[in-house]
C-alpha cells in the first residue's frame, strides 16, 4: 500500500521531496565524480538540500543524502588531484 503524500502538510511534503532530491543528487554525484566539476556541483547541491531538510520527518533520507554527497565530493576531489599530479 502506497503512502498518501497528498494528505501531508504542504511544508512537510516539500521537505520530503527535497530529501529525496538530496539522495538522488548524492547518487548522481557518485556517478559524476569521474568528471570532477560535475561531481562537485552535484555534491554541493545534495549537501545543501540535505541540510535544509534535516529538521523534518524525512531526517533519515536527508542524512543519507548528505552522506552520499560528501562521499561523491571526496571521490571527485581525489580523482581531480590524481589526474592533475599524473600530468605533472
Amino acid at each position: 500500500m502506497e503512502p498518501d503524500y497528498s494528505g501531508l502538510d504542504p511544508d512537510e511534503r516539500y521537505h520530503k521531496y527535497m530529501a529525496i532530491a538530496s539522495v538522488s543528487l548524492g547518487i548522481i554525484s557518485l556517478c559524476a565524480a569521474l568528471i570532477p566539476i560535475c561531481g562537485i556541483i552535484c555534491s554541493f547541491a545534495g549537501i545543501g538540500l540535505g541540510i535544509l531538510c534535516r529538521r523534518s520527518e524525512s531526517r533519515k533520507l536527508a542524512v543519507i543524502g548528505i552522506g552520499l554527497s560528501i562521499l561523491g565530493f571526496m571521490i571527485a576531489v581525489t580523482y581531480q588531484f590524481l589526474v592533475y599530479f599524473k600530468k605533472s
